[in-house]
């Protein structure tokens, strides 16, 4: 008798392994972010999507704060074309990260929402900024 895990049967391996690279294509994890903001080149625009008053109160240092509702065509041109953006928001109970994520992909921006957002963040044991900080 099948427990409710299999149930429903896994994907055959093929399947499977498109499935979760293709899921690569649209997300980064905390760890990853963490490493990636120790590298002097950084390939990428860290983007904390929440209102400037929680921006202010907590956030990964490197970030820049752009709420996902101000994220417009003109305020996004200012960026090097092709760097891609890395979006967070509170965590795994916000959705302004997707809702972010979609406004730059319509806009032809490369994009990734970083799973967990500050939530994750903290659950890994990494620290955040809490200085006042400039909203772009």
């Amino acid at each position: 008798m099948p427990t409710p895990v299999t149930e429903v049967p896994a994907a055959d391996s093929e399947t499977a392994a498109r499935h979760f690279e293709e899921m690569l294509t649209f997300e980064t994890d905390c760890w990853d972010m963490h490493e990636s903001l120790k590298m002097q080149d950084q390939d990428f625009i860290l983007v904390d999507v929440r209102s400037p008053d929680m921006f202010e109160q907590g956030h990964i240092d490197g970030a820049i704060n752009i709420p996902h509702g101000k994220m417009i065509g003109s305020r996004m041109a200012k960026y090097p074309a092709g760097k891609t953006f890395a979006v967070y928001c509170a965590g795994p109970h916000c959705n302004g990260a997707n809702k972010a994520a979609v406004r730059l992909a319509r806009l032809g921006l490369p994009v990734k929402m970083m799973i967990g957002g500050i939530t994750g963040w903290l659950d890994e044991g990494f620290e955040l900024t809490r200085i006042m900080a400039t909203t772009e």
